[in-house]
């Protein structure tokens, strides 16, 4: 008979949902606003010690404040090759180790045909899938040596096909196939692989899409009458979920992407 396997203690382990994260060091991107603040703040609250990255260097430092002595931001473009060898080499500075990457920078931006340039499908496209490859890549060695976990944040529309957000949709369904097939992938290096898919949550995303202040009014009423829950998510909504596909204790559950999101793919 095989030995069981020894892991470490967690609050879900012994039947609560509560994660248990001590010890653990998780690089979370887009860490200055909405999912990504929410999410490293719930890691940081349960025991892990967190390094954010993303762009806005005061929006990352209002995170770590927030956090204390747990969060450090780590400033840079996840899009850039120099910037994304810091930033990983930002968060082995914690303690040597990797146990989490949750890759939650993302760009939003409406893209109706005959309106779409290629510039901004291009950008798109180099946030929601090539970034998170990058990142992946240099994590890799690091994340094996744990046996880590690798969070992706989608989006319902990843799922959900939606006029004028093509571009949009389409990266973030390629997001989860690389979800999977990078489960599969590195399933046996011991490395699990899921996804995050939100429904329409509040965050700073629409107001940086570019749309006029009208029109995104009237998109977050259109979405909160459609939700069959009755409301948009909050970010702290999806952190919860997020730590919770950091422990160890959800050590058999991979290649996942667990829609957030109210009811809203549904519909």
């Amino acid at each position: 008979m095989r030995a069981p396997v020894n892991r470490p203690a967690t609050h879900l382990s012994a039947g609560c949902t509560e994660p248990l994260l001590n010890g653990l060091v998780a690089l979370v991107t887009g860490g200055g606003s909405g999912i990504g603040r929410a999410s490293a703040l719930t890691l940081a609250r349960h025991g892990a010690s967190v390094v954010v990255a993303g762009r806005r260097k005061a929006a990352l430092e209002r995170t770590a404040a927030a956090g204390g002595e747990a969060i450090r931001p780590a400033p840079g473009d996840v899009t850039r090759v120099a910037d994304a060898e810091r930033i990983v080499k930002t968060a082995l500075e914690v303690s040597g180790q990797l146990h989490v990457l949750v890759n939650n920078a993302g760009s939003v931006a409406a893209t109706p045909l005959g309106q779409t340039t290629i510039e901004t499908a291009e950008a798109l496209w180099r946030t929601n899938v090539l970034a998170p490859t990058l990142l992946v890549e240099l994590a890799l060695p690091y994340l094996e040596r744990t046996r880590g976990a690798i969070i992706n944040v989608s989006s319902t529309f990843g799922h959900k096909p939606a006029p004028g957000i093509s571009q949009y949709g389409a990266s973030k369904a390629a997001l989860e196939h690389l979800t999977r097939s990078w489960a599969i992938e590195l399933a046996e290096r011991g490395i699990r692989v899921n996804a995050i898919a939100p429904g329409p949550t509040d965050s700073e995303a629409l107001e940086r899409s570019g749309l006029p202040r009208s029109a995104i009014g009237q998109i977050k009423e259109d979405e909160r009458r459609s939700i069959p829950l009755g409301r948009r998510g909050e970010p702290d909504d999806i952190a919860r979920w997020i730590a919770a596909l950091a422990d160890p204790a959800a050590a058999w559950t991979t290649g996942q992407v667990v829609g957030i999101d109210g009811g809203y793919g549904l519909v």
